[in-house]
Protein backbone atom coordinates (compact mmCIF):
# COMPACT_ATOMS: atom_id res chain seq x y z
CA UNK A 1 0.00 0.00 0.00
CA UNK A 2 1.18 3.47 -0.83
CA UNK A 3 1.36 6.02 1.93
CA UNK A 4 -0.64 9.19 1.54
CA UNK A 5 1.60 12.22 1.10
CA UNK A 6 -1.12 14.81 1.53
CA UNK A 7 -0.92 16.68 4.84
CA UNK A 8 -3.73 16.17 7.29
CA UNK A 9 -5.25 18.46 9.91
CA UNK A 10 -5.58 17.77 13.64
CA UNK A 11 -7.56 19.88 16.11
CA UNK A 12 -5.91 20.37 19.51
CA UNK A 13 -8.29 19.24 22.31
CA UNK A 14 -6.91 21.82 24.75
CA UNK A 15 -6.92 25.06 22.78
CA UNK A 16 -8.85 24.15 19.61
CA UNK A 17 -5.94 25.18 17.37
CA UNK A 18 -5.71 23.43 14.00
CA UNK A 19 -2.36 21.76 13.22
CA UNK A 20 -1.42 20.67 9.70
CA UNK A 21 0.90 17.62 9.83
CA UNK A 22 3.02 16.16 7.03
CA UNK A 23 2.74 12.34 7.24
CA UNK A 24 6.10 11.72 5.57
CA UNK A 25 8.23 13.77 7.96
CA UNK A 26 5.75 13.66 10.85
CA UNK A 27 6.30 17.36 11.40
CA UNK A 28 3.87 20.20 11.96
CA UNK A 29 3.92 22.30 8.80
CA UNK A 30 1.07 24.65 9.59
CA UNK A 31 -0.75 26.11 12.58
CA UNK A 32 -4.00 28.03 12.77
CA UNK A 33 -4.73 29.66 16.12
CA UNK A 34 -8.29 29.44 17.46
CA UNK A 35 -10.52 32.48 17.35
CA UNK A 36 -10.75 34.10 20.78
CA UNK A 37 -13.95 35.85 21.81
CA UNK A 38 -13.80 39.53 22.66
CA UNK A 39 -12.99 40.18 26.28
CA UNK A 40 -15.43 43.09 26.61
CA UNK A 41 -18.62 43.76 24.71
CA UNK A 42 -18.15 47.53 24.62
CA UNK A 43 -15.92 50.32 25.82
CA UNK A 44 -18.03 51.05 28.91
CA UNK A 45 -17.63 47.48 30.18
CA UNK A 46 -13.87 47.76 29.72
CA UNK A 47 -13.83 51.06 31.66
CA UNK A 48 -15.82 49.49 34.52
CA UNK A 49 -13.40 46.57 34.65
CA UNK A 50 -10.44 48.97 34.81
CA UNK A 51 -12.05 50.91 37.69
CA UNK A 52 -12.70 47.67 39.58
CA UNK A 53 -9.12 46.59 39.00
CA UNK A 54 -7.84 49.94 40.30
CA UNK A 55 -9.94 49.67 43.46
CA UNK A 56 -8.71 46.11 43.98
CA UNK A 57 -5.09 47.24 43.61
CA UNK A 58 -5.67 50.08 46.09
CA UNK A 59 -7.18 47.69 48.62
CA UNK A 60 -4.26 45.28 48.32
CA UNK A 61 -1.83 48.17 48.72
CA UNK A 62 -3.59 49.36 51.90
CA UNK A 63 -3.44 45.84 53.33
CA UNK A 64 0.28 45.60 52.61
CA UNK A 65 0.92 48.99 54.24
CA UNK A 66 -0.94 47.88 57.38
CA UNK A 67 0.98 44.61 57.45
CA UNK A 68 4.27 46.50 57.15
CA UNK A 69 3.31 48.81 60.03
CA UNK A 70 2.68 45.81 62.30
CA UNK A 71 5.64 43.81 61.01
CA UNK A 72 8.12 44.91 63.69
CA UNK A 73 5.67 44.05 66.48
CA UNK A 74 5.00 40.61 64.99
CA UNK A 75 8.72 39.91 64.58
CA UNK A 76 9.41 41.01 68.17
CA UNK A 77 6.69 38.68 69.50
CA UNK A 78 8.07 35.79 67.44
CA UNK A 79 11.56 36.49 68.75
CA UNK A 80 10.35 36.58 72.37
CA UNK A 81 8.50 33.27 71.88
CA UNK A 82 11.60 31.66 70.37
CA UNK A 83 13.73 32.91 73.28
CA UNK A 84 11.23 31.50 75.79
CA UNK A 85 11.28 28.11 74.04
CA UNK A 86 15.08 28.13 73.97
CA UNK A 87 15.26 28.80 77.70
CA UNK A 88 12.73 26.06 78.49
CA UNK A 89 14.42 23.45 76.30
CA UNK A 90 16.93 21.17 78.03
CA UNK A 91 20.60 21.61 77.14
CA UNK A 92 21.40 18.06 76.05
CA UNK A 93 24.13 17.58 73.51
CA UNK A 94 23.12 16.01 70.26
CA UNK A 95 24.54 12.59 69.54
CA UNK A 96 25.68 12.21 65.97
CA UNK A 97 26.00 8.86 64.18
CA UNK A 98 29.77 8.97 63.98
CA UNK A 99 30.03 9.71 67.73
CA UNK A 100 28.64 6.24 68.42
CA UNK A 101 31.51 4.44 66.63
Amino acid sequence: MAKSTAPFEITCPCCNAVLKVDPGTKAVIGHTAPAHPKMFSDLEAAARAMKEQDSRKESIFRQSVEAEKNRSDVLEKKFQEAMRKAKDAPDTPRIRDFDLD
